[in-house]
């Protein structure tokens, strides 16, 4: 849930008792998780943008990216993020701010005073084409930050009392059960309201060529609305990335959106360094996502975002010495990649949310290449590809509880992932193959043969990935 006020709306996973955990263990060390293979629908309305597959997201706060907290800031480091190899640059929200109870000094993002509308903080209509144009011409799509489920006190939209849901007294009301008290509910009874939704996520396609949307708290919009927005969105004819930030809802993805937030296996990841969670939860979610994703949709793997950032904690903080291994194991779940801005240097910032707060980067860290080689493994083996265009997913035997082993084939493209969730250095056998293998070491950055049977030895809180290319 993106954050306008207090603690966000969190999709918490499940927990599994001891003797469950047992079971899902000789599961996953037996079975080939096929994702999708087995779900009950097709997704043909999703229209998927081929180039959404092979892609990484990079989500840009816009205020807090730069000193200058503009538009500007964000084009003078588009070739840093050329060179960092992601594909899809996703800005929070970039129009005007509502004042009436506004939160802190300079408010919430996501409450939205105009639709149509440039933050002017941020910088004009020239600015943003710069922005969005520069992007284009260095192989990079930009999708938009859309607040569907309310609006700002001051938003032109309450000249329409019939487009907001009324309290009892026949006043605006915030959402209810939240305490986002900077924003109103919209009424998606209305077929007005609907239409001119509809016509204001247009303008910015046809205006300023965006690629798709992250659509904030998706999930309390009705479907049928998302169904009508995807009819509307495709008369621009342009082929539309859509992110929902919701989970577990398959009509979303089967009639609406491409990928939707993996909510569950973050908060998974989060419980790892604590070791209240292990491979067999790990394996269980893989396993479940193979069989409830439609066809062709699949999930956005993240260690945080701005809403874990500003109000749980940093990364450092969260994942400890865990951070690199479980980074990789992001990169390589099926589904697509997210980096939150500053993640790729090492930030410790938890970024203000209401207040002016840039990020310090530190150009110098040696996690700047660590991620660029992530993205690049992403974006040159096909087995790692999101949706169908990506590789079945396989479990492989360690005969270690905290060592776990997967690989994602896709033709002639083979990935391996081992990772030691321990702190105690482990080697194990993995029958990787049925003959000897040419393949690159990610760490070492070169080629060897691995045997069929092969053993690996990883240091604690580790990895390693074996692949085709790099």
């Amino acid at each position: 849930m993106s954050k306008v006020a207090g603690a966000p709306i969190s999709y918490r996973s499940r927990k599994f008792g001891s003797a469950s955990l047992a079971v899902v263990a000789s599961l996953v060390l037996t079975l080939a998780l096929q994702p999708q293979a087995s779900s009950a629908v097709t997704a043909p309305e999703q229209n998927t943008p081929s180039w959404a597959a092979s892609s990484t997201i990079y989500e840009v706060n816009v205020r807090q990216f730069s000193p200058s907290g503009n538009f500007d800031g964000v084009t003078a480091q588009l070739a840093r993020l050329k060179t960092l190899g992601v594909g899809i640059l996703w800005l929070m929200p970039i129009y005007p701010i509502g004042v009436p109870e506004r939160k802190g000094t300079l408010g919430s993002p996501y409450s939205v005073a105009d639709y149509l509308g440039i933050n002017s903080e941020y910088g004009n209509s020239t600015d943003l084409h710069e922005l969005i144009d520069g992007a284009h011409n260095l192989g990079m799509h930009v999708i938009l930050d859309w607040v569907p489920n309310h609006t700002a006190w001051d938003n032109p939209w309450t000249t329409h009392k019939d487009w907001y849901l009324l309290d009892g007294s026949g006043n605006f009301q915030p959402p209810l059960g939240t305490d986002w008290s900077d924003v109103i509910q919209l009424n998606y009874a209305n077929a007005e309201m609907r239409q001119a939704m509809i016509d204001a996520m247009k303008y910015w396609v046809t205006t300023f060529s965006v690629d798709g949307f992250r659509e904030d708290a998706a999930g309390m919009v009705p479907t049928d609305f998302w169904e009508q927005a995807k009819t509307g969105l495709a008369e621009t004819g342009r082929p539309l990335f859509m992110l929902a930030e919701a989970n577990g809802h398959p009509d979303f993805l089967y009639r609406a959106f491409s990928a939707d937030y993996n909510w569950p296996a973050m908060h998974l990841l989060e419980e790892v360094p604590s070791r209240t969670v292990g491979k067999a939860d790990l394996f269980s979610q893989m396993y479940d996502e193979s069989y409830s994703y439609p066809r062709g949709s699949f999930a956005m793997n993240m260690l945080t975002n701005h809403d874990e950032n500003s109000w749980n904690n940093t990364l450092p903080n969260i994942y400890g010495k865990h951070e690199k291994a479980l980074a990789a194991l992001t990169f390589t779940w099926p589904g697509v990649p997210l980096i939150y801005n500053g993640q790729e240097t090492g930030s410790n910032q938890k970024l203000q949310f209401f207040e002016s707060d840039p990020i310090a980067w530190n150009s110098q860290s040696p996690l700047q290449t660590f991620y660029r080689h992530l993205v690049s493994l992403k974006k040159n083996n096909s087995a790692l590809f999101a949706g169908t265009a990506g590789g079945n997913l396989t479990t492989i035997a360690t005969g270690n509880p905290d060592v776990m082993a997967f690989s994602r084939i896709k033709g002639s493209s083979r990935v391996i992932t081992v990772i030691n969730l321990g702190k105690s250095k482990q080697t194990v056998s993995l029958r990787i193959s049925n003959k000897k293998r040419l393949l690159f070491n990610f760490n070492t950055r070169k080629q060897a043969w691995l045997s069929p049977v092969s053993k690996v030895t990883l240091s604690g809180y580790s990895f390693n990935i074996f692949s085709t290319k790099l």
